[in-house]
């Protein structure tokens, strides 16, 4: 039995559908772990996002379970020791995401630079006031760069093709020295990064030596009115410090896809910060994005599974 705990897309759904093996699929069911437990009592195979917790405690009640399929690429809900520990295999779509995230950071560069909904809000309130909405160009500024896998080079891509100049950090030093050269892309370290970046884009995977890598001291090196935008995990960045470069206007804005705690409380300091934009965990969720997704990683299970 495959159990799906999370949503995935149709076409996923009736991939693993038409395997002939029994799919259990609650979009829901990661709200009740007693449940989901429970379920994966006969499951052999189980998929899910990033909501679900896979652990110990929870391989513990899956006894006869051989994979897990994660649909996404962010791996920091996933116990991968505990996985190789019980031997289940772990499948995920590796860079199937990539081009939407890519164009969301796009987006909310131009968003920074040029402010075109507040424009609109402007004139839909009864104004005209062309000199408040003039903005600037992205053409001759520094992007910056803290991670440089899949996503951070289609970034890359994209900025270069605007004219800007590209730096960037990747401690995992990926095999992309050819494509770095060709691009323009100055490699160097992270604090050098920091320091030069108009625009600071983060793609880096949440590690202990990540974790709070934006933070005061950090902040303090980036060039004063520069811009920070985060897809990649909210812990990457200390939110308090975020506030507070944003309320100085040492940073002149940021836009967040994720953020710590998810969902966003209420009252969450981080609401109502003016010059900060906070969208909920959407930049890989194109149409697009999404369709590949479910049906690589039902393709990628029922393959470790031996299922055709």
């Amino acid at each position: 039995m495959i159990v799906v705990c999370e949503f995935i897309t149709p076409s996923g759904l009736q991939r693993l559908q038409q395997s002939g093996l029994e799919v259990h699929y609650d979009p829901n069911l990661w709200k009740d772990r007693e449940a989901l437990k429970a379920r994966l009592a006969g499951a052999t195979a189980l998929i899910v996002r990033n909501q679900t917790q896979v652990n110990a405690e929870l391989l513990a009640a899956a006894p006869r379970l051989r994979v897990v399929g994660r649909l996404g690429v962010g791996l920091d809900n996933i116990a991968q020791p505990d996985l190789k520990a019980a031997g289940v295999q772990l499948y995920f779509a590796r860079g199937i995401n990539a081009n939407a995230v890519a164009e969301y950071v796009m987006a909310a560069m131009l968003h920074l630079a040029r402010n075109i909904a507040g424009a609109a809000a402007h004139v839909a309130e009864g104004g005209w006031n062309r000199a408040a909405f003039g903005g600037f160009e992205l053409s001759g500024k520094t992007l910056g760069l803290v991670g440089l896998g899949e996503v951070g080079l289609r970034v890359a891509r994209r900025a270069r093709a605007f004219g800007m100049r590209v730096v960037a950090s990747d401690p995992m030093r990926l095999p992309w020295e050819s494509a770095v050269e060709d691009l323009g892309i100055e490699l160097l370290s992270t604090p050098e990064v920091l320091r030069r970046a108009q625009f600071l884009s983060l793609h880096a995977p949440l590690t202990p030596e990540t974790k709070g890598l934006i933070r005061a001291e950090t902040l303090a090196t980036m060039p004063r009115g520069s811009f920070l935008i985060n897809t990649a995990r909210g812990e990457l960045v200390h939110q308090a410090d975020l506030i507070a470069a944003l309320r100085s206007g040492h940073l002149a804005g940021a836009v967040l896809d994720v953020v710590d705690p998810e969902p966003l409380p209420p009252q969450h300091p981080l609401r109502g910060v003016e010059n900060l934009w906070i969208t909920p965990h959407v930049a890989g969720l194109t149409a697009e994005a999404q369709e590949a997704v479910g049906l690589r990683v039902a393709e990628g299970v029922l393959n470790i599974l031996g299922v055709a």
